[in-house]
């Protein structure tokens, strides 16, 4: 029998994971999690779900989603992707991750159909998460997609309502390159005659999510359309602002489907969704003086956001921690930040890293202030020692660097 931990690195071994490999772990059809499922009893049937897709802001979203669902008394699952330090936080129910033993057993019992499957990393969890959702007999569980929508592993649930969040560029090798495309496969989430719930437009998303609506006979909402008021919540990043929306229009949906939630439930949902379920990793300050914030935003469409936030704080003297995975690029995420700062180039342990030897070739001379690190402790360490009291640090560029510090 093995450990927890030997089970986990079990996983790692012999599963490929795209978080840490790349594109080699991509499984671009649905046979594998189909399979898995038929031989589990189909136990994604066995509850109700929320579906949620897009290009940023789905780990907030299902969070917010997951805190109001417990405020109102229903216990809620919860499957999100990738965890930053233990593999059972995309596993959570009410808040609290799954059990080590039912990972263990999982694993023990299945093992041989783990491997005849050649299943991929985020396949088993998929699998996985459903299993427990179903022997916890939860009431609702808030289901996040991997990368895409249409052949990704989630998408083999009915749910009560799909929640396509926004469409920005970001993995093009798989999704397609321009917006359109994206925005095709994340629609893949839409269902018949199920109600979808669309954040954030764009000229080239809005007619696809609507042709896709149309033909599947489903209501589309579009929460840019809606005002509400700005409860307050503990996600404190300015660009919840725009997930607090979605949230609301979703819920706001929800109610007319008969889910009891009341407006306390809400206030109380979005006030305290780090409380509920544990979510780590957005705008997440670390310390006040200096200033430290880490944040997993590393795409463009992310990046935007977070440089507002940055450019919205006092601070004296900006030190930017940053790492990278080796498929982003690099130079156009450097461009989001400003080039007066401090700058400590750091490598995230992991095997798709951009190393240290690579972004020393690439980073431009017009950055004049900076320095490399073979690993995250080193640089943040530095930066640490360099800053003031009055001083801000932004660790991110990828959520493997944050996770090394959180």
């Amino acid at each position: 029998m093995r450990t927890y931990q030997e089970t986990i690195d079990w996983l790692f071994t012999n599963l490929p994971m795209f978080q840490r490999v790349g594109a080699s772990a991509m499984k671009a059809d649905l046979t594998n999690i189909t399979a898995l499922c038929t031989y589990l009893g189909n136990p994604q049937e066995k509850f109700k779900t929320v579906h949620i897709a897009g290009t940023n802001g789905k780990g907030s979203t299902s969070h917010m989603l997951a805190s109001i669902f417990q405020e109102a008394g229903y216990k809620t699952g919860l499957t999100t992707s990738p965890h930053l330090k233990d593999f059972r936080e995309r596993i959570r129910v009410n808040g609290a991750m799954a059990d080590e033993e039912f990972v263990v057993d999982f694993v023990n019992k299945h093992e041989q159909k783990i491997i005849d499957q050649k299943a991929s990393f985020f396949e088993i969890a998929i699998a996985m998460a459903f299993e427990y959702f179903a022997q916890q007999k939860v009431d609702i569980a808030i289901i996040e997609t991997g990368l895409g929508g249409r052949l990704d592993s989630t998408n083999v649930i009915l749910p009560e309502l799909s929640v396509i969040i926004n469409i920005g560029l970001d993995h093009t090798q798989f999704l397609g390159d321009t917006l359109d495309k994206i925005a095709f496969e994340k629609a893949g989430i839409i269902k018949p005659s199920t109600a979808v719930v669309i954040g954030e437009t764009t000229a080239e998303t809005k007619p696809v999510f609507t042709e896709i609506a149309k033909d599947r006979n489903a209501e589309i909402i579009f929460a840019e359309e809606k005002h509400f008021q700005d409860l307050p919540s503990d996600l404190k990043g300015t660009y919840q602002i725009k997930n607090k929306r979605t949230v609301l229009t979703a819920i706001e949906q929800l109610q007319k489907q008969g889910w009891e939630i009341s407006s306390e439930n809400i206030t109380n949902g979005l006030s305290n969704v780090v409380k509920n379920t544990n979510l780590r990793g957005r705008w997440d300050i670390l310390n006040q003086h200096p200033l430290i914030v880490a944040d997993t935003a590393h795409n463009p469409h992310g990046l935007v956001e977070v440089a507002k936030q940055i450019n919205e704080q006092a601070y004296n003297h900006l030190h930017l921690v940053l790492g990278f995975v080796n498929d982003k690029d690099v130079l156009s995420i450097i461009n989001f930040f400003p080039k007066k700062a401090t700058y400590y180039f750091c490598q995230p342990d992991v095997p798709r890293k951009y190393t240290i030897d690579e972004l020393y070739k690439i980073i431009p001379d017009d950055i004049e202030d900076k320095h490399f690190f073979d690993t995250v402790e080193k640089a943040l360490n530095a930066a640490k020692a360099n800053a003031l009291p009055n001083d801000m640090i932004y660790i991110g560029g990828s959520t493997f660097v944050v996770a090394e510090v959180i």
